[in-house]
């Protein structure tokens, strides 16, 4: 089973190279984020016929979350307690009942799949800041308590944060700066505490590996990246984790994402 998360930087635009991605990578589950597509504008139907069901929560502009399955989907969450907003940035589902033909990776169980567009928080001390950790602190107990219910999950997405300094192209620069700061790695780290594992680092030590560049200053050319688009396992999912990669490929093509899709192979 292959599951993909992709900061498509507004579906509309992107859709032409999302359609030739899936073709060319076929996964089984793909999550994207900043769809910027309001839910009946949302192109169910081109991505049906590429062989794709979709659930997704949009809104006008901004942010939007989505996931897309070969197979169905149940138990389907948008908001969760105290993030009851207008930002559509949470979508969890389950995929895999025992009677189909591609069942969860544990027949007895379902896989939840946890879609998360984090708050980027704009710069360190400011009011979205503080909603950002805020955020992420609400988050940790939400998985906390899923993770009871549901021992398969991947929670995935564009998170914001670069984990490490390995992660950041300079990372003196980006020293205690949003995305880089304390307060933020220490929320990521407390949902590894959870159990939840860094998929990519499973397989790749070194440093270099970015999923985001920005659009200017030639950052993708001179690979001034980040990794900020990140697929955690659970404890239960870790050792069937077979490969895990970055797929810069389609930073390469015209008007792309400023994000690139992230993978992760479970046996």
């Amino acid at each position: 089973m292959k599951i993909a998360s992709w900061n498509v930087n507004s579906l509309n635009v992107r859709l032409p190279h999302l359609g030739t991605w899936l073709g060319e990578a076929a996964p089984d589950v793909v999550a994207l984020q900043e769809t910027k597509t309001e839910d009946a504008k949302f192109p169910a139907d081109a991505l049906a016929a590429l062989g794709y069901r979709s659930v997704f929560s949009g809104q006008k502009t901004y942010n939007g979350v989505a996931l897309l399955t070969r197979e169905p989907v149940r138990d389907v969450v948008t908001d969760i307690p105290g993030l009851e907003d207008h930002q559509r940035r949470i979508l969890a589902a389950s995929i895999g009942d025992p009677g189909s033909q591609h069942p969860a990776p544990d027949r007895a169980q379902p896989l939840r799949i946890v879609n998360l567009y984090v708050v980027n928080g704009q710069s360190v001390g400011s009011e979205k800041y503080a909603y950002k950790l805020d955020w992420l602190a609400r988050m940790h107990d939400y998985l906390a308590a899923e993770l009871q219910r549901f021992p398969q999950m991947i929670v995935l997405g564009d998170f914001n944060i670069a984990p490490e300094d390995r992660d950041v192209h300079d990372p003196a620069l980006w020293h205690e700066q949003v995305l880089c700061s304390t307060p933020e790695r220490a929320a990521l780290a407390r949902l590894g505490e959870l159990g939840l594992h860094d998929s990519f680092r499973l397989f790749q030590a070194d440093a270099g590996h970015y999923s985001w560049w920005d659009y200017r200053q030639g950052a993708f050319r001179r690979n001034l990246g980040m990794r900020i688009d990140l697929i955690l396992v659970s404890e239960a999912l870790r050792s069937r984790c077979r490969a895990a990669s970055i797929d810069r490929v389609t930073r390469t093509w015209e008007r792309p994402s400023d994000h690139v899709p992230v993978t992760v192979e479970i046996a």
